[in-house]
């Protein structure tokens, strides 16, 4: 995997016909635009990015490409937050009764979902703010003394990268110099811990 290096790219776009199998003659063909985005001059030995995308949406001027090139960009954090909503909230076993009530525990499932994903995303891109920008006052003092093994949390509050890390030890992330950041579903097994851990410190602490 690259980190994310700023690249130079060729950039094409045109309106193609998609034409149906010989055997769907009731089916006519259909129209979409294909935007082509290549790599100029990528690094030796590495395969430079490319991407071809088809759409529905009219693609007529230089700036409507670069939009679906925009949305397109979006896809991993997409993909990501299905897969917290998946195999973190582990939507597909619930086992409810009504349509009515799978709607309410998703409803819970998403907005769990997001916080997950919104402080994965805070974790990598701004590593040096004070945690409280995420973490209440109870969170990030139970994940404190709880992770280090003392009575008094540190006068003020770490940075969100210290924080982040702490949490992803209680995920079941190693924190090996070549283990990478904490991913998102090791964040929300620690969530989850967190969240039974902060129960215990304001009962200790009151």
């Amino acid at each position: 995997m690259r980190n994310a290096p700023h690249v130079r790219q060729y950039l094409w776009y045109e309106r193609c016909l998609l034409r149906c199998p010989l055997f769907k003659k009731n089916i006519s063909g259909g129209g979409v635009w294909a935007v082509l985005a290549q790599e100029v001059n990528p690094p030796i030995g590495i395969d430079g990015l490319e991407w071809m995308l088809l759409t529905t949406v009219a693609v007529k001027q230089e700036k409507d490409a670069y939009e679906r090139l925009e949305w397109y960009a979006r896809r991993w954090g997409i993909e990501c937050y299905h897969r917290i909503i998946k195999s973190g909230c582990r939507v597909e076993s619930r086992q409810l009764e009504s349509a009515r009530r799978l709607c309410n525990a998703l409803a819970i499932d998403m907005i769990i979902a997001w916080r997950i994903h919104y402080l994965t995303t805070l974790g990598q891109e701004t590593p040096d703010v004070p945690c409280t920008v995420y973490f209440s006052d109870s969170e990030w003092k139970a994940l404190t003394t709880f992770a280090n093994k003392v009575k008094e949390p540190p006068d003020l509050p770490p940075s969100l990268n210290d924080a982040v890390r702490l949490l992803g030890k209680l995920g079941g992330h190693l924190g090996r110099r070549g283990d990478g950041h904490p991913g998102s579903e090791v964040l929300w097994r620690g969530m989850s811990r967190l969240a039974d851990i902060e129960v215990a410190y304001e009962l200790y602490t009151t």
